[in-house]
């Protein structure tokens, strides 16, 4: 055979390759893949970061590897990315995994759990602690590669229109929240949903929602929630250092070599520390913006309530953790770091924090 036959020949199996999900599409060596996210278009701090990402291993692999990422809803719909991914109907996704808890609630120990670990303490977790491996046995059921690639760090906890005294306040009330912490405020009585952040500003502005909870200051007040609430409580006991995930397609994963993995590996890990100090950098202006204008008293959740929620949320993620002997071991090993973890952290950072404010 001729050595243009031949070509001709390659050519034509490599576009019939690239038609067949989940494997990516390839010309001249390029690897073109999607990244479907469930950041909103004007959410600062998400989308960009997703697209850094891409970016960053787009520069890393010399152009051969080419992301293209698209917005919550500009391929599909939001909350669908898990299953666009694990059906190989995109590549990859960016999202938050306690939005898949149907899935499996183990997920949860992997985003933000109430009372959990501090962004730091989570990626020490996942990375030394033996969380990832665990984590990919759990999504390997599912056909996906977990990483983390971004953290917002602590979150507030959450806007409202009335002051809140007592946990008998959330009796009733219709609250936006995600997550293990959701639960704990339907145990209290409190009518939980979950929206995209693009639609949390106007169900608060409607009166369809009375109270919300979204990130932190930046992202909050970029939505415009300070302009319909009028209370803004911390802590983010729920979330109190949230990560989001970069889940790739199985296949698409196996299909690239060990440097190409490593690459992705890495630049994930970068941009976990670069959007946490993004977020932290912005938070700490914002809330300065906040306080300066004076419109929004800003109020701290009382002692007698954090424990409440507490004790609420040790039967919610034991819960959680107690349903195959996958879920268990994540439970038990999550619980097990945090221990562990805490030994450290209450002597040097809490220690330091404590002391820096008597200075």
């Amino acid at each position: 055979m001729r050595r243009r036959d031949i070509l001709a020949s390659a050519g034509s199996l490599a576009a019939g390759a690239a038609l067949s999900f989940p494997a990516p599409a390839i010309a001249q060596g390029i690897r073109q893949l999607t990244m479907v996210t469930d950041w909103p278009e004007t959410a600062p701090g998400l989308l960009p970061s997703a697209r850094r990402l891409a970016e960053t291993i787009g520069t890393a692999t010399g152009g051969r590897i080419k992301i293209e990422v698209f917005a919550s809803g500009a391929l599909v719909k939001p909350f669908e990315t898990f299953d666009a991914v694990q059906a190989g109907v995109a590549d990859m996704y960016h999202s938050f995994a306690g939005y898949f808890e149907k899935k499996s609630p183990a997920f949860h120990f992997y985003s933000g759990v109430p009372f959990g670990f501090t962004a730091d303490e989570l990626f020490a977790w996942v990375r030394y602690g033996g969380g990832q491996d665990l984590w990919d046995e759990l999504s390997a059921q599912f056909n996906i590669k977990p990483l983390h690639c971004l953290s917002t760090g602590c979150q507030m906890g959450g806007w409202f229109n009335n002051e809140i005294a007592s946990v008998e306040g959330f009796k009733g009330l219709r609250y936006r929240m995600a997550g293990p912490g959701a639960e704990v405020l339907r145990r209290l009585g409190a009518i939980v949903v979950v929206l995209p952040g693009s639609d949390i500003n106007s169900a608060l502005k409607s009166g369809a929602i009375d109270a919300c909870e979204w990130i932190g200051p930046w992202l909050d007040m970029a939505f415009g929630l300070h302009e319909s609430a009028s209370y803004y409580y911390y802590p983010g006991w729920h979330e109190p250092g949230t990560a989001q995930t970069l889940g790739i397609n199985m296949a698409v994963w196996e299909s690239l070599d060990a440097d190409d993995q490593r690459v992705i590996e890495t630049a994930a890990a970068s941009e976990y520390a670069a959007s946490l100090a993004e977020f932290n950098t912005n938070n700490a202006l914002s809330l300065r913006k906040l306080r300066d204008e004076g419109t929004v008293k800003i109020m701290k959740f009382d002692d007698s309530m954090l424990k409440s929620f507490s004790e609420i949320a040790n039967d919610v993620l034991a819960e959680a953790g107690s349903g195959d002997d996958l879920s268990r071991k994540i439970y038990s090993s999550y619980q097990d770091f945090r221990a562990l973890i805490m030994g450290w952290t209450d002597i040097s950072e809490r220690a330091y924090l404590n002391g820096r404010k008597l200075a």
